[in-house]
């Protein structure tokens, strides 16, 4: 038996190029029908091009800039490519060896309601960038971002805290540039920034800080950074800041409690595509929880500007969240963590924490200001 589909697609193009004997102004509609058939496991497709004029008779369309159309002679629309194929698809190291750097293209999901990239994807981004610079290195291992000698050694990495600030969220189809590199963090911890840029203008859109650490992937246990370790990470170390002291949110993060909270959240529970190479939920996926008790009405009319996480504790698949915000001040009066450099228009204080024992996963902060739309 055949089976026979039809699909009408209307777009505006461009066509002040054509021939003058089929000439068609532009914003006139160009309708493309597919039709597709399916007789005795054989599948047929065919295309018609056809032009409308808003309900007139369709007008025949022999050539567009010179090229047949109806014969089938279909020339391609050229491709948009990256002057750097490298920075694209894996990144590259700049200024010597110290500053690695990676194009991305917001696509299509990686945007909100408002067509512009979401704090997720930005954390994605990050996360990536921050793998290829250990993979493109040379001294990376078997683990999710680990060296070598970590690898020997069943070490990974931990990130305990981190701050994104996000001047302007990029549209959907936008190129971002994103640079990142590594220094010491005390005795026993490593510091990693990034810092992301419009890819045309250059202008500086996000900036980023984290502090990591290293434990041990069968005890679960922190661990001092081994020499050996230090070793291979050290002449990858500069000595630069992506967000300033005076921007930096280095201030505790106080715990919320069922009395403090405003609105809360349960009955989270992690996915099995949550969960990351090191066996526990990716530091990513906490952002989507903590926004599950952030009011619909700031959600809608307000951007969020930046946010700190600090992570107190692994989650697995096996456990049950809870989420839990409420307004900054509310918490402690008046905030005292260089927030009034940033000047945000709202303040909020978050908690994820286990629902059977009520113990801390993430503490966080978010700060948000008015969309211009709303103003």
């Amino acid at each position: 038996m055949a089976t026979i589909n039809k699909i009408g697609l209307q777009g505006k193009w461009n066509l002040s190029n054509a021939k003058k004997e089929n000439v068609m102004n532009n914003g006139k509609v160009l309708g493309v029908d597919f039709n597709y058939s399916h007789y005795h496991n054989k599948r047929r497709f065919s295309l018609v091009i056809k032009s409308c004029n808003h309900g007139s008779t369709y007008k025949k369309v022999d050539t567009i800039n010179g090229t047949k159309v109806n014969g089938l002679q279909v020339v391609e629309a050229p491709k948009k490519l990256s002057t750097d194929v490298a920075l694209v698809t894996n990144g590259k190291f700049v200024e010597g060896r110290f500053v690695f750097r990676q194009i991305f293209v917001i696509r299509s999901y990686e945007i909100g309601p408002d067509r512009t990239a979401t704090m997720e994807t930005l954390m994605n981004f990050l996360q990536e960038t921050a793998l290829n610079h250990v993979t493109s290195s040379g001294i990376g291992g078997d683990g999710f971002g680990a060296t070598r000698e970590m690898s020997l050694r069943k070490l990974i990495w931990v990130v305990t805290r981190i701050q994104v600030q996000v001047q302007r969220y990029s549209k959907w189809g936008e190129e971002i540039e994103i640079d990142t590199w590594v220094d010491a963090a005390g005795k026993n911890g490593m510091r990693r920034d990034w810092i992301i840029r419009d890819r045309c203008t250059k202008e500086i859109i996000t900036k980023a800080t984290s502090t990591w650490v290293i434990m041990n992937r069968e005890t679960r246990r922190l661990s001092k950074i081994p020499e050996e370790v230090r070793r291979e990470l050290s002449p990858f170390y500069i000595h630069r800041i992506a967000v300033a002291s005076e921007e930096r949110d280095c201030e505790k993060i106080d715990k919320l409690t069922d009395g403090t909270a405003e609105t809360t959240q349960s009955g989270l529970a992690p996915r099995w595509n949550d969960m990351d190479v090191n066996q526990h939920v990716n530091n990513v996926k906490y952002i989507g929880w903590i926004l599950e008790s952030v009011p619909i009405k700031v959600l809608e009319d307000y951007n969020m500007t930046s946010m700190t996480l600090e992570f107190r504790r692994e989650c697995t698949q096996s456990n049950m969240l809870e989420s839990m915000t409420c307004p900054t001040e509310r918490v402690i009066g008046e905030s005292d963590n260089n927030s009034v450099n940033r000047k945000p228009d709202l303040q909020y204080t978050h908690l994820l924490r286990l629902q059977d024992d009520k113990r801390d996963v993430v503490r966080a902060r978010s700060e948000w200001k008015l969309k211009q739309s709303q103003q």
